[in-house]
């Protein structure tokens, strides 16, 4: 069927599922997916019913994220459910701590696809950024991936300006040597007072970078509905820089539509005073038809943050 689209004419093509608050690590940048904090986590039946009414809307894709999703004994469980209902894919954004134990079992039960977050190569810059001693565990677990067949496995690199910024391009040769595909995204400078020291401290200016690969790229490519994100080939590898979310363009592609670990329609990632509830009129036996009106008027809800002056 076609894909719903909201009232600025964009398209919901994919859908970001928050499973779960907790992580089993404790990186100092960590926004949670501009989530709200909460204890409270959807059981594995409620997400299929809510990715049902997503996929019966035209929803092509969805991704399982957290806090950190492999901290759900469920998890196979969960990815296999949603491999019935025929999505085009099923990813999950993860640490990569467990994915060793996971990998396998994920791919056999549907899973196309993972990012890694991952910022340094350094056990002590590893410890420093996330309070604990897993870098060991990462890396096994982005091999393992590869090895039984997931693709592309993606790295998300944040950089910070006097913590990593000196690793990208150790980074990127790791990600080459591997078959991986390097996202480096840059941290989102805001007017709120507190995050200014933060971005003051750590904010590195992408736009020097961006100059250098596209000077070494044999081939610069643009993903359209990913905020024309840009993605360089170079020497055989695979480099994509995320800009922050803070501008027009990130809104004016924005195609995606998240659920949070309580079970609420989140129209926009930068906003929290409009969720939707769903879980609970999953829970009150509301029909299929009811819960589509539902999610409907949560995509009719969504506007631009960022607009044009």
């Amino acid at each position: 069927m076609d894909k719903i689209k909201d009232t600025y004419n964009r398209p919901i093509i994919s859908l970001r599922i928050s499973i779960t608050n907790r992580c089993n690590i404790q990186c100092f940048y960590c926004h949670h997916d501009g989530m709200l904090n909460s204890k409270e986590e959807i059981s594995s039946d409620e997400i299929f019913q809510i990715a049902k009414v997503a996929k019966n809307l035209g929803v092509e894709k969805v991704r399982l994220s957290g806090g950190e999703p492999l901290v759900r004994s469920d998890i196979v469980d969960i990815v296999g459910k949603l491999n019935t209902l025929n999505f085009k894919d099923i990813s999950i954004t993860t640490n990569g701590i467990f994915l060793d134990k996971y990998a396998e079992d994920l791919v056999k039960a549907g899973l196309k696809r993972v990012n890694v977050s991952l910022d340094t190569l350094k056990p002590e810059t590893y410890k420093c950024i996330t309070k604990k001693d897993y870098l060991s565990e990462v890396k096994n677990g982005i091999l393992k991936s590869v090895d039984v067949g997931l693709y592309p496995v993606k790295i998300n690199m944040v950089v910070m300006k006097g913590i990593n910024d000196n690793e990208i391009h150790d980074m990127f040769g790791f990600c080459k040597d591997n078959g991986l595909i390097l996202q480096l995204i840059e941290i989102l400078e805001t007017d709120n007072c507190e995050d200014n020291d933060f971005n003051e401290k750590y904010h590195f200016d992408m736009t020097p970078l961006e100059k250098e690969f596209t000077d070494l790229a044999s081939e610069v490519t643009v993903r359209k509905f990913m905020q024309d994100r840009k993605k360089y080939f170079i020497d055989g590898g695979e480099v994509e820089i995320v800009r922050p979310m803070d501008n027009t363009k990130f809104c004016e592609n924005c195609t995606r539509l998240r659920i949070t670990p309580e079970g609420k329609i989140k129209p926009c990632l930068l906003r929290n005073d409009n969720l939707v509830d769903l879980i609970s009129h999953i829970r009150s036996g509301d029909s299929e038809k009811d819960l589509e009106e539902i999610f409907i008027g949560a995509v009719n809800s969504r506007e631009p943050y960022f607009i044009d002056d």
